[in-house]
Parts: C-alpha cells; structure tokens; sequence
C-alpha cells in the first residue's frame, strides 16, 4: 500500500547582519526544500548566498520566499498595498533570490510568499492574482507555493502556473482551514511528537484536527518553521516519523510532477 509522497520544506535564510534566527544547518539535513527569505522581511545578501550554498550542498531545492517590506516586524505585519506594489515587490525579491542561484549554479525551483503576505493571499484574490503575475513573468516553471486551499492556489490554477498545496506540521489550524493567530494560546506546535501527529494526519489520512474537530486537508508539501523553538529537534522527529511510516520525502518538482501524472 503506498502510504503517500510529500514535499518536507522549511523557511530559511531569515538572520540579517549580526542576527542569527532558525537553525539552518541543523535543518537542512532532513528537508527537501528551502524557502529563502529575500531580504524585505529578513535576509540580506550575505545570508541569502550561505543560504543558498548550504541547500545547494544538501541537495535541497530552493526557492524564493518573499514578504511585506518590514524587517522591523518580520513580514508578519499587514501592510496595505496595492495588487501592483505586491506585484513589483514580491518580483524584485525573486529576482534578488536568482542572482545569487545564479552565480551558485543553483536552480531556483519554487515561489512561497512569506507571513503576513502568505496569509492575506490566501484570502484575498487581488493580492493572489498580483503573487501569481510576478512569479509568472518571471518564469512560468516555477511553482508557487500556498495555502492549501487557498485563493492564492486557485489564483495558479486558473492561470496554468505550476502550483503546490501547503500544509503545516508546527502550526495549529482554525476550523475555516487558515493557521491559528499566532497570538493566541495553542498556535505553534513545539512537541516533536505532537508535530509527527500531524504530519501523518495530513499525509496518510488527509485531514488535521481543529478545536471543532477534523478538517479535510489535501497537500504537496508539509512547512516546517526554522524559528520555531526546538525547530531541529522537530525537524528530526518528521522526517524520521515519515521514513519509518513509509511516507515517501521528495523533491517539490516531483511532487507536482507525480501530481500531474495521478
């Protein structure tokens, strides 16, 4: 019986100057793909290219991972912009992502709007359709990658951009399918054991439990956050979890391929 293929990515690069935040390299080992923040949110050149380098070393496939310009909020702060400045902001930050997979000899595989951004195209369709015209222009084999579900993924399905669904492993979910307010009580998952739970839930089952019970949830990919406290402890336990329950981790482009193909 095939117990399901996944995608296992986390978001990284997100230290700026003297600041360290997430442990990347403890994560790297057990991920297959590395969203890197772009410097709006978090990141700055010198970070992105280590960054950059660290996944190309573990054969990590890597993507883009642009926010709202607010590195004093870390992107997780609502800024009121229009469908163009979302356009022009989320392009630029890819393009600042390429020129350093470039002169790696690195493929840039995937687009994943970060926080506040990610959350607000998930239901909002002008932001949506703004995420899916920047990366399409830019290259139309990317994928883009959202909230399963969400208005951001039917925005690529509606234009033929190769898409990925998203589900959380370290975050709990409200009953209408979007992440628990970080604010409140319960909202990031920290206990490895509890965070295997879920990822199993998702992939083997294709539901996850909220406060008013199971919630069908259909994804390509599982999250991962690198600034969640014990993230490498986490890390270790999913990827561990999901070999031993015969749960295949690969690559997003072969996830969406096999995707293709079912």
């Amino acid at each position: 019986m095939d117990a399901g293929v996944i995608d296992l990515n986390c978001d990284m690069g997100e230290g700026f100057g003297g600041w360290s935040i997430g442990a990347d390299a403890a994560l790297m080992p057990f991920v297959t793909s590395a969203n890197i923040a772009c410097g709006f949110h978090a990141g700055d050149p010198e970070v992105m290219r280590a960054t950059v380098e660290l996944a190309h070393r573990y054969g990590v496939g890597v993507g883009a991972h642009p926010g709202f310009p607010d590195l004093q909020g870390f992107g997780r702060r609502y800024l009121a912009l229009s469908p163009a400045e979302i356009e022009a902001a989320v392009c630029y930050q890819i393009g600042a992502l390429y020129a350093f997979t470039r002169s790696c000899g690195v493929a840039l595989t995937h687009v994943k709007p970060h926080g506040a951004l990610y959350n607000f195209a998930a239901r909002d369709r002008a932001a949506a359709d703004a995420i899916v015209r920047a990366t399409r222009r830019f290259s139309a084999d990317l994928i883009l990658v959202g909230l399963a579900g969400s208005a951001l993924v039917e925005a690529a399905v509606v234009a033929g951009l190769p898409r990925a669904g998203e589900a959380f492993v370290d975050r709990a979910y409200a009953p209408d399918g979007s992440l628990r307010d970080r604010r409140l009580p319960g909202a990031l998952i920290d206990d490895p054991a509890a965070a295997l739970n879920q990822a199993l839930e998702i992939v083997q089952h294709g539901q996850v439990s909220t406060p008013e019970g199971d919630l069908p949830l259909s994804a390509d990919t599982l999250c991962l956050h690198g600034d969640t406290p014990g993230a490498d402890r986490i890390a270790l336990a999913v990827r561990e979890g999901l070999d031993a329950a015969g749960v295949r981790v690969r690559a997003l482009p072969e996830v969406v391929a096999g995707r293709g193909r079912a």
